[in-house]
């Protein structure tokens, strides 16, 4: 079941949308909160769900209920690649992120591309965050079966390997908490979560996020 999902899932964030699109966010002067950017694909970009039912959405309400000072960013792009991401990585970093989620590279393991280039252009964009003083998570993908086992094994080892190269958070798969038998966290074309899977999903990603946080202030 895990498997099928992930066939479906991996199909559509790479074909579903012909032109990506991104909402540009800006930082208002007022708010003094660190920034917590989300820069990833279609998993990010919260498809399918009602305006602010994203799972970026879901953890800023969860940040906010516990006190902690962070305002999150999502530049979730439908369809993107590491290519595309290493493409707008400036447009994240004038953000001036204390925190990055760095979600991207399903889209390659799904075309096939070489790992080599995945690898490069996850690197560079580890390395232009980190640059600009941000602290970097990986939330990482992982493939169909069919993709062969090899393939597979050294798709996962690019977010193993650069979490250990750079000692940065890893979440080995990113969904790995809605994968259940009877679907029920996904969407009708059983792709996408609901708006109830996304709020798992932010509970994955918080669990990670937290010992990252400081103190919270309630």
């Amino acid at each position: 079941m895990l498997y099928s999902v992930l066939i479906a899932l991996l199909l559509t964030i790479g074909n579903a949308w012909a032109a990506p699109q991104a909402v540009v966010q800006t930082l208002s002067k007022e708010d003094t909160r660190k920034v917590l950017l989300v820069f990833g694909d279609s998993l990010s970009a919260g498809y399918g769900v009602p305006p602010g039912q994203s799972y970026p959405d879901d953890l800023q309400r969860k940040l906010d209920a516990r006190g902690y000072q962070w305002r999150v960013i999502n530049l979730g792009i439908s369809g993107d690649t590491t290519s595309g991401g290493l493409a707008r990585v400036n447009t994240g970093v004038a953000l001036k992120p204390a925190m990055v989620l760095l979600e991207l590279g399903g889209n390659d393991g799904l075309r096939g591309l070489p790992l080599t280039m995945t690898r490069e252009n996850m690197e560079q964009m580890i390395a232009a965050f980190e640059r600009a003083g941000a602290r970097v998570v990986l939330a990482g993908m992982t493939l169909p079966p069919n993709y062969g086992p090899d393939y597979i094994r050294a798709f996962e080892s690019i977010y193993s390997g650069l979490a250990a190269k750079y000692k940065l958070p890893l979440i080995p798969f990113l969904l790995q908490d809605i994968a259940t038998r009877d679907m029920r966290y996904f969407q009708r074309d059983g792709i996408h979560p609901t708006a109830e899977g996304a709020q798992i999903v932010s509970d994955t990603v918080f669990r990670t996020l937290k010992p990252l946080l400081g103190a919270a202030r309630n």
